[in-house]
């Protein structure tokens, strides 16, 4: 019943009003939407005087509630109707702290292909990513391509000292860290990362402990250090030692 609504609206609207009317409504639900708890918790170990990344920014909804939290918010969406969106939901809020790249990131700097997944019709843009291998499973859509650049060069760039990091990339995480590995060594900045059960969660949480971090889960209000890999959870927080 969902995907055949989200089809019709898809069609009646078109496909970028489709998301924008679903950003909006979107922003005002996610705080009551169980499911983004851990985020939330995320929000209050950022200080106000923080700078944050928001890796894979999608419509931009944790790029609002960070960019509200922090000093300056810099958000990464390579897809081209999704940061449309992103610029919507800045001008619309006055995210005047919030500042937009629509290139992707990864270990090399060089053009790659990014896909919009469709599933039984329907456009699915929470599903977007880099087309890669160790991603098979929705490689039925529409296709871009886009720059990609290493996240240390973008930082040195800027000459930015990264305190956050929320990152959601749908498994091309570890090749993000890997082009952060000066960043991370230098700016030990908190990490908040969706994680699926597969050899990129696994590689993540080795490279991770290799610089130093720990890792935490978020159950029943309570942020605790791990040593396992909890095949129930998908959201991970990574703090320095």
């Amino acid at each position: 019943m969902k995907a055949f609504i989200q089809r019709i609206l898809q069609k009646l609207l078109g496909y970028d009003s489709y998301l924008w009317y679903f950003t909006l409504y979107k922003l005002k639900a996610l705080k009551y939407d169980k499911n983004e708890n851990d985020f939330f918790h995320f929000l209050t170990l950022i200080k106000e005087d923080a700078i944050a990344l928001d890796i894979g920014a999608n419509l931009g909804l944790m790029s609002y509630h960070l960019a509200k939290n922090t000093k300056t918010t810099y958000a990464f969406e390579p897809m081209p109707n999704n940061i449309k969106v992103v610029e919507k939901v800045k001008a619309k809020y006055n995210l005047t702290n919030l500042h937009l790249f629509s290139n992707a990131l990864g270990n090399e700097n060089k053009r790659i292909q990014l896909v919009l997944p469709e599933v039984d019709g329907v456009k699915k843009q929470g599903l977007s990513h880099v087309v890669d291998d160790k991603m098979v499973e929705f490689n039925d859509g529409s296709f871009f391509e886009t720059d990609c650049y290493k996240l240390d060069d973008v930082t040195a760039m800027k000459g930015l000292k990264v305190d956050a990091i929320k990152i959601d990339v749908e498994n091309f995480e570890y090749e993000v860290f890997l082009g952060a590995e000066n960043l991370l060594k230098t700016c030990k900045p908190i990490i908040y990362c969706e994680l699926w059960d597969n050899q990129n969660r696994e590689d993540c949480f080795q490279y991770l402990k290799g610089l130093g971090y720990e890792t935490h889960v978020y159950e029943q209000g309570i942020l605790h250090k791990i040593d396992s890999n909890p095949s129930h959870i998908q959201n991970f927080f990574f703090i320095p030692k």
